[in-house]
């Protein structure tokens, strides 16, 4: 799978944001959608996390929408499958984060397009935490 073609420059640009909602962010620790944004909040990120099915995750508020978060957000990051994404990005892009990243393995062109169309950054088919670790 192709991924976006940001340079290593750009990436951490957007790592230095630090407000981060998590998609589909889980209660199983064996999950990257649990690992990946524990790591980002050991390496101080603020970590949002958003998930119709818990109330709180990683001893954080869990909102069950993107709409209910009340504070700014910089990135949204997505641990949806593919086919999932365009509803999840639709509801994101209301939110005006500045970067939506579609975690490894993740990729779905009309929903880039849709944010890109909004001028919001669009990471695909990047792990954040490999990527935090290969250039920090």
């Amino acid at each position: 799978m192709e991924r976006d073609s940001y340079s290593d420059e750009e990436i951490k640009k957007i790592f230095s944001l630090k407000n981060v909602a998590v998609i589909g962010m889980s209660k199983n620790q064996e999950k990257a959608a649990n690992y990946v944004p524990k790591y980002l909040a050991q390496n101080g990120y603020n970590i949002i996390p958003v998930n119709p099915t818990a109330d709180e995750i990683l001893d954080k508020k869990c909102y069950h929408s993107i709409q209910e978060v009340e504070e700014p957000i910089d990135i949204v990051d997505v641990f949806r499958p593919s086919d999932q994404v365009l509803p999840v990005v639709q509801e994101a892009i209301k939110m005006k984060p500045k970067v939506i990243w579609l975690q490894e393995g993740i990729h779905n062109a009309k929903a880039e397009e849709l944010a890109r169309k909004e001028g919001i950054k669009v990471v695909f088919n990047r792990c954040m935490l490999a990527e935090h670790q290969r250039l920090f």
